[in-house]
């Protein structure tokens, strides 16, 4: 079950080629959710990989968050940032819930969507401008990746109810048992703390994990309100979300 859930967090997760599980069903896509911190280790060394040649050839600060974003998009597929779009564009469509998913299924981008990708991807650069000016801010910058992606067994540990049957997300939402679900925070903490100690402290990284859970489990009480139960594109908002609190504490250290 271990190998197959590593396969489906990577297929999922990440634009890497790897075979298709043997077995997916609820108890491999829960695993899976846990693994993600470390089924996303080729985008945190595609990250760190950007910054530490950023830092070789002298590239501006800004451009090289810029190239990092854009590393990340290509490693992903754009996948969580078409998630972030989604999301913003229901939760403004409509107050019936049934629109509103209509929206998220089928809707262009709306201009909410296009505000929320903006406004989120201006906060990570603004975030990574001031962490890759850091002398270990490659591996820093690796670690904050993976980490972010603990928001995925917080938003689907068990009790959290999907808004459909259908969908990518639905499989994985409410999937994850408690314990994992931890056990993936505190593999975050450590992460995080890691990459504090890198730039100079680890607590301000640590206070930014404590904030991106907090954010997380705002975004999934009011989707839960608003939507009935969470979809895969709020999977999606949350990962972004998540690394943008993230950077941005790193930021301050």
């Amino acid at each position: 079950m271990l190998r197959d859930a590593w396969l489906l967090a990577t297929g999922t997760l990440t634009a890497v080629r790897v075979p298709p599980p043997g077995r997916v069903d609820r108890s491999v896509a829960g695993l899976a959710m846990a693994l993600a911190p470390l089924a996303v280790l080729p985008l945190g060394l595609a990250a760190a990989l950007v910054v530490l040649v950023g830092g070789w050839i002298d590239l501006p600060p800004l451009a090289t968050a810029y190239v990092v974003l854009l590393a990340l998009a290509l490693g992903t597929r754009a996948f969580h940032w078409d998630g972030l779009a989604d999301t913003a564009d229901g939760l403004t469509a409509s107050y019936s819930a049934e629109r509103s998913l209509e929206v998220m299924r089928t809707g262009p981008v709306g201009p909410a969507g296009v505000v929320a990708v903006v406004l989120v991807a201006g906060l990570q650069v603004a975030g990574l401008t001031a962490v890759v000016r850091h002398e270990h801010a490659w591996w820093a910058v690796g670690l904050l990746v993976c980490a972010s992606r603990a928001c995925l067994a917080l938003a689907c540990v068990r009790g959290v109810p999907a808004a459909r049957v259908e969908g990518l997300g639905a499989m994985h939402i409410g999937s994850v048992p408690v314990v994992l679900a931890v056990s993936s925070l505190l593999v975050s903490v450590v992460a995080v703390a890691l990459a504090g100690l890198g730039l100079g402290s680890a607590w301000p990284a640590v206070a930014g994990l404590l904030v991106m859970v907090a954010a997380v489990l705002a975004l999934l009480l009011r989707c839960v309100r608003r939507l009935g139960g969470i979809t895969g594109d709020v999977l999606g908002a949350a990962v972004e979300l998540s690394f943008a609190v993230l950077v941005l504490a790193a930021s301050t250290v």
